[in-house]
């Protein structure tokens, strides 16, 4: 369900069932003349509502104002709009202060800009990262009191890392929408066969090939972009947000 739209009893019924909770992340950047600018984005908006169809989520609004660069193209009249990682912590860290403290402990962010190399991070993947960290370790100490790893209670931390009641620091979990398995098979790129295959299995409406510029280096691949290569990468994306989701 999407957030926005869920009264207070539909939220309470999500709380006590740990259903999922999800935060499409990402950008607005400039992805050639072919292609919306929010791709990155959309992307795993999409994605997500596919998966809605199967399982019960709860869908956050999606953040589009990461740090997108400017290494592709300048802004003026092409449309990034970059958003330095730095203003991102703290915006971060209030968020995932208020989702904690309505109740959620099964939150995740799913992030396709710049997640090639998802284990060593790029900016905004990292201020959220961070922001995740930060904020459950000062929510223990202020919910928990001081000392609650120590206590006896958390006895169980290491025996069953994996379970949300024994380890608070998986409340909440940031991940890559294509993970290593995805990337074995699915081509990651910027603006060429594999996103503009991904936006015409999901968004074809917003892909324009007549406009491509091909002069570029990296959309010179989207010559052999077809929906039939999308549907492919989608249904392995949802494969492997089923995995992460239904493991939570």
């Amino acid at each position: 369900m999407r957030y926005e739209l869920m009264r207070p009893s539909q939220i309470r019924e999500a709380i006590d069932k740990r259903w999922p909770v999800v935060l499409p992340l990402g950008v607005l950047e400039y992805h050639g003349e072919h292609l919306p600018v929010g791709m990155d984005t959309l992307a795993v908006v999409k994605c997500a509502e596919l998966l809605e169809k199967e399982m019960d989520l709860v869908i956050l609004p999606p953040f589009y104002y990461g740090a997108a660069s400017f290494g592709v193209e300048k802004p003026e009249r092409n449309g990034t709009v970059h958003v330095d990682s730095q203003a991102l912590l703290p915006f971060a860290r209030q968020l995932f202060l208020g989702l904690l403290r309505v109740g959620f402990r099964n939150i995740h962010t799913f992030i396709h800009h710049q997640s090639e190399d998802f284990a060593s991070g790029m900016p905004t993947d990292l201020a959220f990262r961070l922001a995740a960290k930060q904020v459950i370790m000062e929510f223990l100490d202020q919910t928990r009191g001081e000392g609650w790893w120590g206590d006896n209670s958390s006895a169980n931390y290491y025996t069953d890392f994996s379970s949300i009641d024994a380890n608070p620091f998986i409340w909440i979990q940031c991940h890559p929408l294509m993970d290593k398995k995805v990337l074995e098979t699915y081509p990651f790129d910027h603006a060429g066969e594999g996103e503009t295959s991904l936006m015409m299995s999901l968004c074809p409406d917003q892909v324009d090939m007549a406009s491509c510029d091909m002069s570029k280096w990296y959309v010179a691949s989207a010559a052999k972009a077809s929906k039939a290569t999308g549907d492919h990468g989608v249904e392995a994306i949802l494969d492997h947000l089923r995995r992460v989701l239904r493991a939570s």
